[in-house]
């Protein structure tokens, strides 16, 4: 099925480039004046249009400046203004092509790997959970990928640029805790619906369709404003550095590299690509900080070299209104306060409405998904906080060195002080360094996106609504059979089906397909689990067509989002007004039995109403109200209050609603409740036989794919990591939150020795995160490959002991009462009263 996808995406790329190359022809003349126009001001004199007053000759102490800035200042002979575009459109190709080939290599490896040492390559949920048995280390390198947006590069720099050393700060803290607390939901997911792929079958298997299709909706909305944020900074940054690139093009140019490998290796393939991406971001952000702090080469543009001339610089330049003082060293910031409430709350949006971040957590195991997030986040705070503390009062030191900033209002808002200071400092160096920083975190997170779009298009769209294996499956019913996985006194026929693993006609099947080198492959011919296989083979085709409409369908949202002229700006304080509403139903979904169908939908819509409408009021007061959209509506206040109001009504009213509705359950209905997510599985591969290792469930007999240990005992095994996950949520939450941003408001302003501490502190950070994200994954998944490896080759050399062991059960006709003691048994549990067996604690 590999080369037809191959095929395919090569047709589909050829007809897209052939139709941009006269769009290219036509617009590009246009293209270079704009870029012209835009990178005029590079080199202009000192009587060009400023964003800054005039630079101050006294600290914001009344000290006089130093004589370094004094001297500097005067013996400027140019001032720099504006990013200018130097990189050949070749050679944007060039790395384009390099780095789409690098990563259609690595996905390909991947797809190797599945298939020869793990077996499972031709696996629906492979392609959506990489086997859920991914390791500590490359969860978290994962995760610090998925949420580096090119917004985390861009935003974190421009931020730091308005507000001083508290911008990078909040933009960190009030993103990480995020991470850190979906442990929660991690665990809390492996606990109650081990078998659930994406959070839309949890609401669906509790509250029905109607529940279901409202978050589907909030769960396309979410995808659809990340991938807004990632095109638009990914195209402001290619058309500032690129000549002659029209948004087009760099549209089409990033949906191919994007697509490419995410069609051919899955979720798999980006972790993979993730691990590399990662590498390679810290390796430039320390590239670029050993260069601003350091000056190891004795670069002539370069007028820092150590943290004292920064802060030199920096002190002598004055912060706009709402800095205490007009200091730019100082945490007491009103901007930056604003900046950290809006960040923290459309953050928990962004990730726990996103199914990308689910995915992760579907994809590796109970504990080392709690540690992969907690490490995964501590991890992803180093780059804003390092790579923006660095780069954002480089440009201010710069700005203070010339005596003009550096940028209009309008090319920070764009997000372009990271490139700017890149270009300025580094030279052609510095502009690659910013295209191959932005091209990795545009793919990770793209490809983690289009994944997500995909596995829910697939589960929770095509599987329910569009085509379902069985149309009349109720609750509680056996997908193969249609009968009852739990009896009742309606009807008392049970489920009977066997397990794939032990089932002797399929492993038949396997060998017959793996014998036949051509594409068409033989049909199925187990009785029982063979129309099934067929099904699931179907998705797979419908999953490769997801992710290449899903991949093209950013192009047109790119070149809508520059046609309107937003700004990375707008879009990211946007986010949390429009999907933030969701956030706490969406958590009460895994966490509370008590919520109810009419408290998930009155909650998230509720919220989302009175999120949007509180916005648009509160902008229309401004000069020109509504008809000023895209000015008055990204103003700070009424984006703040659009925020808090979204998730706060959301919460309360779902709250509110599912208490009236269930205030009274009994311990049978809670139990229910949770057998219903619990009931999730896919009878090919059922989670009891993907978690055996963590609940220490034996092979050795074949028991139908229903049995599995109860609920309390699951609890029970998860316990440690259950704590691990609650602590660490809300001591991290507190530190980053309260106790942190609370003793610098103290060290107001920073002196010479605080600025050292706190940059030091910054690299220290980065250094650290960087050799743990790439020394410790690569370890853990090249043994774990290994060890897989190293346990097939004994399997291979002792075929009579594996033999007896698949002949102690062929037959499907066990009965279900059998099976649960055998696996019971198997546990160490002891009977209970009712015949039932429980496993023991830890």
């Amino acid at each position: 099925m590999l080369r037809p996808r191959i095929v395919w995406l090569l047709l589909l790329v050829a007809c897209w480039c052939s139709a941009c190359a006269s769009a290219q022809k036509t617009v590009s003349d246009g293209a270079s004046a704009l870029a012209t126009s835009g990178s005029s001001e590079t080199s202009e004199k000192s009587d060009a249009p400023t964003a800054f007053p005039p630079p101050p000759t006294v600290t914001p102490t009344g000290e006089k400046c130093s004589e370094l800035v004094l001297e500097t200042r005067a013996s400027r002979t140019e001032i720099l203004r504006g990013v200018q575009p130097t990189v050949s459109m070749a050679e944007a190709i060039a790395v384009f092509a390099g780095v789409g080939i690098f990563a259609s290599l690595i996905a390909y490896g991947f797809h190797m790997v599945r298939k020869h040492i793990y077996n499972d390559a031709d696996n629906l949920d492979t392609t959506f959970d990489a086997g859920g048995k991914v390791s500590i280390g490359l969860t978290a390198t994962t995760i610090v990928s998925q949420w580096t947006w090119s917004a985390t590069l861009l935003q974190s720099s421009t931020v730091s640029s308005l507000y001083g050393i508290s911008g990078p700060y909040w933009y960190a803290g009030g993103a990480t805790i995020q991470i850190i607390l979906f442990a929660v939901l991690s665990i809390q997911l492996k606990t109650r619906a081990p078998g659930a792929k994406t959070f839309l079958q949890v609401i669906h298997a509790r509250f029905g369709p109607r529940t279901h299709q409202v978050y589907c909706v909030f769960a396309f909305l979410t995808n659809l404003v990340v991938m807004m944020s990632l095109t638009i900074a990914g195209t402001a940054v290619l058309n500032s550095l690129v000549a002659d690139l029209s948004p087009e093009m760099a549209a089409m140019m990033l949906a191919i590299v994007i697509g490419g490998y995410t069609l051919i290796g899955g979720l798999g393939a980006t972790f993979y690509v993730s691990y590399f991406n990662t590498a390679l971001i810290f390796i430039m952000i320390l590239m670029l900080v050993v260069e601003v702090y350091y000056n190891p080469a004795d670069n002539p543009n370069n007028p820092f070299g150590s943290s004292e001339r920064i802060f030199d610089f920096v002190e002598c330049w004055k912060a706009p209104p709402g800095n205490k003082d007009g200091s730019y060293l100082t945490f007491l910031s009103q901007g930056g306060f604003i900046f950290g409430i809006v960040n923290i709350v459309g953050n928990f949006g962004t990730v726990f409405c996103d199914q990308a971040y689910w995915q992760s957590s579907v994809a590796a195991k109970p504990l080392q998904g709690v540690w992969g997030f907690i490490l995964g986040g501590l991890t992803w705070f180093a780059i804003p906080f390092c790579l923006a503390t660095t780069l954002g009062l480089s440009y201010l030191a710069m700005s203070s060195a010339q005596g003009v900033a550096m940028l209009s209002d309008k090319d920070v808002a764009k997000g372009l002080v990271a490139p700017m200071v890149a270009q300025t400092l580094l030279g052609r160096t510095g502009e690659y360094a910013m295209l191959f920083l932005i091209l990795m975190a545009v793919m990770s997170t793209g490809s983690a996106e289009i994944i997500a779009v995909a596995s829910i298009v697939i589960y929770d769209v095509y599987q329910i609504y569009l085509k379902p294996f069985r149309a009349e499956l109720a609750p509680g019913e056996c997908i193969l059979c249609g009968h009852r996985v739990r009896p009742t006194n309606e009807d008392p026929k049970r489920c009977l089906c066997p397990s794939m693993q032990r089932c002797e006609p399929c492993r038949q099947d396997d060998a017959a397909r793996a014998a036949v080198d051509s594409l068409v492959k033989p049909h199925y011919t187990c009785s029982v689990h063979g129309q099934f296989r067929e099904y699931q083979e179907r998705l797979l085709y419908y999953k490769n067509w997801s992710i290449v409409w899903t991949t093209f369908f950013s192009i047109p949202l790119c070149i809508f989002c520059w046609a309107v002229d937003l700004d990375l700006a707008w879009t990211y304080y946007f986010t949390g007004i429009l999907i933030s509403s969701a956030v706490v139903p969406i958590a009460l979904s895994i966490l509370w039995v008590r919520v109810s169908s009419r408290g998930m939908i009155g909650g998230a819509v509720g919220g989302c109403v009175c999120g949007i409408t509180s916005w648009l009021v509160y902008a229309s007061t401004y000069p020109g109200g509504l008809a000023n959209f895209v000015v008055n509506t990204g103003h700070q206040t009424p984006m703040l209050i659009g925020n808090i109001v979204s998730v706060t009504v959301g919460g309360l009213v779902c709250i509110a609603v599912s208490l009236a509705d269930n205030w009274r359950m009994t311990p049978e209905q809670m139990e229910h409740e949770w057998e219903k997510t619990r009931d999730i599985d896919n009878p090919l591969t059922p989670w009891v036989h993907v978690y055996r290792d963590c609940l220490d469930i034996s092979e050795a007999r074949n028991v139908s794919y229903h049995e599995r240990p109860p609920i309390d005992g699951i609890v029970r095994r998860f316990r440690l990591a259950k704590r691990t996950a609650y602590g660490a949520g809300v001591c991290l939450t507190l530190l980053f939150v309260v106790i942190w941003p609370s003793s610098m408001i103290a060290a107001h302003p920073l002196d010479s020795a605080g600025f050292l501490a706190w940059t030091t502190l910054s690299r220290g950070w980065g250094f650290v995160a960087a050799t743990f994200i790439i020394v410790v994954p690569l370890l853990q998944e090249l043994y774990a490959i290994g060890h897989k490896w190293r346990k097939q080759q004994l399997v291979r050399s002792s075929p009579s002991d594996c033999l007896s062991l698949q002949s102690q059960c062929t037959s499907p006709t066990h009965s279900r009462a059998d099976s649960a003691e055998v696996l019971a048994a198997e546990n160490g549990a002891a009977p209970t009263e009712n015949g039932t067996r429980k496993l023991p604690a830890e």
